[in-house]
């Protein structure tokens, strides 16, 4: 999940795994494989930063949310405050 911005300063949370394709018009436009459009203050380069830090950040941590690592927090996961 990565947190965006939407135009009246909202924040909105968005599955990154849900990321069809991501427009410049001049404005970003985040299509969704749902068929939804978000336009979002982010510049399209901050969107696709933002979802390889996501995906990288879920790699490399990928054992903490597996059996083993259950018993940690969310909070716990080093880089969790820079998923949003």
């Amino acid at each position: 999940m990565i947190k965006l911005t939407l135009y009246n300063d909202a924040d909105v949370i968005v599955n990154a795994d849900l990321i069809e394709s991501v427009e410049r018009t001049p404005d970003t436009l985040v299509t969704l494989t749902t068929g939804k459009k978000i336009m979002v203050r982010e510049a399209v380069e901050d969107v696709v930063s933002k979802v390889v830090f996501y995906r990288r950040l879920i790699a490399k941590n990928h054992r903490v949310f597996g059996a083993k690592g259950n018993s940690l927090l969310r909070a716990e996961v080093k880089g969790y405050e820079r998923w949003t």
